[in-house]
């Protein structure tokens, strides 16, 4: 056989998109979360409601979650 040959026979590995597995993790129930977004800087005029808010992750969207999955398939699936 030729090297060709072998080298056709397989489907290509699909590519993982980085920057989706750093920002979205899979909980235990197989739900995706992420965290809040704003809190880099310009923090200390909003209120403490608003900062404390902030620190808890949010949960994804099912439908969004579909769009991660195709982005990250060796992942979440």
């Amino acid at each position: 056989m030729s090297a060709c040959f072998l080298i056709r026979k397989y489907m290509p590995k699909i590519k993982t998109h980085k920057a989706t597995v750093k920002r979205f993790k899979k909980t235990g129930k197989n739900n995706l979360t992420q965290r809040k977004a704003g809190q880099d800087h310009f923090n200390s005029h909003e209120s403490g409601n608003t900062t404390r808010q902030k620190r808890k992750d949010i949960s994804v969207d099912k439908t969004f979650g579909k769009t991660v999955k195709i982005l990250a398939p060796y992942n979440y699936n």
